[in-house]
């Protein structure tokens, strides 16, 4: 398993949970890997926001999506996997879906059965298409991918619209139609998270999105409770949107950056993330010496 997605199935395979910060940008994603995260996700929410500023609503199209996913899998070692919301339209549109984020680079995506537009799994007012429908894009999911190793990950919103044994229901059934790992999105409670591994018997992944439906518990907890991977899906999306809203408002208001000089990297940690070491060490290799006779 020496593929990208080889080894993100390998990992969630193996013993002990998968932490997997959500990033939106080439820049973000260098720091989630700095940060020693084996596995580094592509936040449909925080690229949403970033690329139109409005909420989580589906108004994101797929080339957006790929687009980024790209730019993250480029600059990353480790294996990258993104939202890919509801596949955008229905099983034909799913087939082209994985086939652009399989050439991105991306070693795997989550497919959701919200009905179009989407919205955040924690927003109100959602509704779920037919299970039958959501299998079928499934179906076309497994049958268009060309690398068997690429994960497919199946998300039911169903809980808040159907209720929790209907979501159940639907992640059988989603299991069966080949999804590889079951994103049980918004439990309620911490029982709710324990009787979803009770029942669900796959790998599972948990969404602990802050302010959201589901308590928020640590990696190790769910863990315990019989989780995979350990989602963070915007936390630090919503940390730099924090800390522009304060370097921002100081700025305009007092009309320097003094103030906050302790929010901001420094120019040394600025070069540093971005590599401009390595580019003055290519300037120089490639460096073209004056004609001596000009």
């Amino acid at each position: 398993m020496s593929s990208s997605s080889g080894r993100f199935k390998k990992s969630i395979d193996n013993e002990g949970i998968l932490v997997a910060p959500g990033a939106y940008d080439a820049a973000s994603a260098k720091l989630v890997e700095r940060a020693g995260a084996e596995v580094v996700y592509v936040s449909g929410s925080s690229v949403s926001t970033s690329v139109h500023g409005y909420p989580d609503v589906g108004l994101t199209t797929l080339t957006e999506m790929v687009d980024r996913a790209r730019q993250v899998a480029g600059v990353v070692d480790v294996p990258v996997f993104a939202d890919a919301d509801t596949g955008y339209g229905n099983p034909i549109n799913v087939r082209r879906t994985v086939e652009e984020f399989e050439r991105a680079g991306v070693a795997g995506i989550h497919l959701e059965d919200q009905d179009f537009p989407k919205k955040c799994g924690h927003f109100d007012d959602k509704s779920v298409v037919a299970t039958d429908e959501m299998v079928a894009k499934l179906r076309a999911a497994v049958d268009a991918r060309t690398d068997n190793d690429f994960v497919l990950i199946a998300r039911t919103d169903a809980r808040a619209v159907e209720g929790f044994d209907s979501a159940v229901e639907r992640s059988e059934a989603y299991l069966d139609a080949g999804a590889d790992v079951i994103f049980f999105e918004a439990p309620e409670s911490v029982a709710e998270l324990e009787e979803v591994a009770e029942r669900i018997d796959a790998p599972l992944l948990a969404n602990m999105t802050e302010g959201g439906r589901t308590p928020m518990q640590t990696a190790a907890e769910l863990e315990s409770l019989g989780y995979d991977i350990a989602l963070f899906p915007a936390t630090g999306f919503k940390a730099v949107l924090k800390t522009l809203q304060d370097v921002y408002v100081e700025i305009v208001e007092t009309g320097t950056q003094q103030g906050v000089l302790d929010e901001l990297v420094s120019w040394e940690g600025r070069n540093d993330i971005t590599g401009l070491d390595e580019i003055a060490e290519l300037e120089g290799r490639y460096a073209v010496e004056p004609d001596e006779a000009s």
